[in-house]
């Protein structure tokens, strides 16, 4: 399943967004397999907030674990923000590039 971030703006900022956001993306989520990753695709994305990846990516990457794999990283906003939810989590998310 790829979940493409854009489609929730591409300036993710605020943790009431990234709440609101996570919170309408979870009857999607009801559909993975057990077997399925889950791929978050930042393309387009233009800024990434700590507080808003908190609400939205650590949920996903304390469910799915491993299972969770990132795409188009390369934007700086959303690579800060992705060492940072690392660090502070302890969450490793694949596919940092």
């Amino acid at each position: 399943m790829t979940i493409e971030l854009k489609k929730f703006g591409t300036t993710l900022i605020s943790r009431q967004a990234g709440r609101e956001s996570f919170a309408a993306f979870q009857p999607t989520l009801r559909d993975i397999k057990e077997d399925e990753n889950l791929e978050i695709d930042f393309e387009d994305v233009l800024t990434f907030s700590p507080s808003w990846g908190d609400e939205f990516l650590t949920p996903l990457g304390k469910t799915y674990g491993d299972r969770v794999q990132l795409r188009h990283t390369s934007n700086p906003s959303v690579r800060a923000t992705l060492e940072l939810l690392q660090r502070t989590t302890g969450i490793v998310f694949k596919g940092m590039r």
